[in-house]
């Protein structure tokens, strides 16, 4: 009994003392966390978590180190866990983030799941918005897709490599390769070596980066530098470095170091001054990525500085004559999401290149243009397509408008290093062409049920095939086609009519949703059915105030007869019927002789025998809708009332 009960203390104490253990480090990883230690707090809280422990808190950190740092893979995983655990009051930006995350691994089907779930519980974000009115946004993509022709340079190392930069006939570039003979200098986000700028040739004939040496000691520190952007007379250079003034590397008020933007002159070939600080810098927030328009009278710039809409924004500020820069200008919500855009470049001709996680893209970071309109303002938005942009994180894209070639950096696999350098040829402009989207469904014209297995096919004016598919369980078909033309849908399947639908588009870009009836080819006829309905019979019409046969109708009886022609055994009951204008009484006259008429055509014509037909003429008096006396109705709706009925009484 003793030992018993000194065994319960000691296993007492050792749960106890684990869990106080595990708490602590929690606690620690939370502490690192705030500071962007994302790769030392993994190894806690992946501990922790390998232990069995489960806690939303847990797996919303382990899910953001990987997110932030591009592991996208184990960021599904681990923001799985969290989305899986259906937590109350999750916050939906975890959904966004972990629809991201499953694009980059290529899940598309359960990353728009989510980001329905995040406009869900989050429409008035702009991310959201932007997805909602590009449901498509998977073939927005592919139009744009194929412009490229990328290539990894060969001046990228096992490190990271990005950020390029034109310096005349050479290119710079942020690498982190080996900055020490027996150490390298690490920083905390990553582990990974510190930063600095690189510079190399660009070789004329293939584009790749030669005699690769560091830029400019004066420009270079032991702190991270990068993404430089020089004036068209290369005598200044703005350039991204961590919070580090006067020798003082300094954090913000939450023990983080932010990055800032520095500024240089060349006052020699190969002399620099010394770096100082832009007056829009802070020690509370970052200011990075620095880009010229092209007269050099604008500096653009990503921040996450208050006021802003999401994690970091896009700005643009005034450089005076003197170098001083006005105020900043937030580049709006067209531009901005809820998300991270950053990495601005302004090519010649004025349009914006930049990288954004928050406008619809293929997961990560994706790469986009948006052209100046007459007006000085950024527009429409583009994503660049494959292969610029990739499921992982693409970003800090420049091109030289006059050779179509130009430089953007990506860690996508097939590098050689964690970000990666490539180069590539722009084969084709943006493709701006008028676009509709032409979406439809297959159905039983009768039923309404789907059709899965009918075939689609897309025909242009001239009657040439354009595509054709085979619809699926959902019975949808998609196709894109051009603005302003003419096209026909044909639809066909086994036991089923072809069904041809003419379709003009529109001159704008517009989705345009089409419902494709086909019609049994043989249908089955119970008792008590309507054969006029079976056969989509036409209405019967008899002139005004008249009861003979007319040529139209004699052709849909026609289909009638030919009907009981072939099953001797069937009985038909004809109803006639009025609508509510005129006497009720009259009506009722008129639609018994309709009703005679009907039948004694039937015998006559079909040699049909007298005592398989019945009828009646019913007048007014079994409206199918609410046009009844004294209420005011259209001629369609009263067209509905004005009907003859063959119903199957035996057969």
């Amino acid at each position: 009994m003793r030992k018993k009960y000194i065994l319960t203390l000691v296993v007492s104490f050792l749960v106890s003392f684990f869990c106080v253990a595990q708490q602590k480090k929690l606690e620690q990883a939370g502490k690192s966390y705030e500071r962007y230690a994302y790769v030392d707090v993994q190894k806690v809280l992946l501990k922790v978590a390998e232990k069995g422990y489960r806690s939303a808190d847990l797996f919303q950190k382990l899910g953001n180190s990987y997110y932030y740092n591009a592991d996208y893979a184990n960021a599904v995983k681990w923001y799985g866990e969290l989305v899986n655990d259906d937590v109350n009051g999750l916050d939906p930006e975890y959904y966004f983030r972990f629809s991201q995350s499953l694009k980059a691994v290529e899940q598309y089907e359960l990353a728009d799941e989510f980001m329905n779930k995040f406009y869900t519980a989050k429409g008035e974000d702009l991310r959201a918005k932007n997805y909602q009115e590009e449901p498509e946004y998977l073939r927005k993509i592919d139009l744009q897709s194929g412009r490229y022709k990328v290539k990894n340079i060969t001046a990228n190392s096992v490190y990271s490599d990005f950020g390029p930069a034109y310096f005349g006939e050479r290119l710079l570039f942020a690498s982190a390769r080996d900055t020490g003979v027996f150490a390298k200098r690490v920083h905390e986000w990553n582990n990974k070596p510190f930063l600095d700028l690189y510079v190399g040739k660009i070789a004329e004939d293939s584009g790749e980066v030669e005699k690769l040496r560091k830029f400019n000691r004066r420009l270079n520190t032991k702190f991270h530098e990068s993404t430089p952007v020089f004036t068209n007379d290369l005598k200044t250079v703005y350039f991204t470095r961590n919070n580090y003034t006067n020798g003082n590397f300094k954090k913000d008020k939450n023990g983080t170091n932010k990055l800032k933007i520095y500024t240089s002159k060349r006052v020699k070939k190969t002399v620099w001054t010394k770096p100082t600080e832009i007056s829009l810098n802070s020690d509370e927030y970052t200011v990075s990525h620095p880009a010229l328009s092209p007269d050099n009278k604008k500096l653009y710039f990503s921040s996450d500085m208050p006021g802003g809409y999401g994690h970091t924004d896009l700005y643009v500020v005034d450089i005076a004559e003197d170098g001083t820069l006005g105020e900043p200008k937030n580049l709006g919500p067209k531009i901005n999401t809820e998300g991270r855009e950053a990495y601005p470049f302004i090519s010649k001709s004025g349009s914006l290149y930049f990288a954004s996680n928050g406008h619809i893209g293929l997961g990560g970071l994706d790469l986009y243009v948006s052209k100046n309109d007459t007006n000085g303002n950024f527009n429409e938005i583009y994503n660049l397509g494959k292969p610029a942009n990739t499921p992982q994180d693409d970003f800090a894209f420049i091109i030289n408008e006059e050779t179509k070639t130009g430089y953007f950096s990506s860690n996508r696999e097939g590098g050689q290093g964690d970000d990666d350098i490539y180069k590539f040829i722009q084969l084709e402009d943006i493709r701006e062409d008028c676009e509709i989207l032409l979406n439809g469904t297959v159905v039983d014209k009768d039923t309404k049920e789907l059709l899965p297995g009918a075939e689609v096919s897309l025909y242009n004016e001239k009657n040439n095939i354009v595509e054709k598919v085979k619809v699926g369980e959902a019975a949808t078909f998609s196709f894109v086609t051009e603005c302003d033309k003419t096209y026909f849908l044909r639809a066909t399947k086994e036991s089923y009519t072809t069904e041809e639908e003419l379709v003009s588009t529109p001159t704008a870009n517009e989705t345009l949703e089409v419902t494709l009836e086909l019609e049994k080819t043989i249908k089955e006829a119970k008792i008590g059915q309507d054969l006029g309905k079976i056969l989509n019979l036409n209405p019967i019409y008899f002139d005004f105030d008249k009861y003979y046969i007319r040529q139209d109708a004699a052709v849909e009886l026609a289909k009638v007869i030919a009907v009981m022609q072939e099953y001797p055994a069937m009985k038909i009951d004809v109803r006639s019927h009025t609508d509510s204008r005129g006497n009720d009484e009259y009506n009722m006259v008129l639609s018994s002789n309709r009703n005679k008429s009907t039948i004694d055509y039937i015998v006559e014509k079909g040699k049909i025998n007298r005592d398989r037909l019945t009828g009646k003429g019913y007048g007014e008096s079994q409206l199918v809708n609410e046009c009844a006396n004294g209420i005011p109705c259209s001629k369609e709706k009263h067209q509905l009332n004005r009907r003859s009925e063959f119903i199957i009484v035996s057969q």
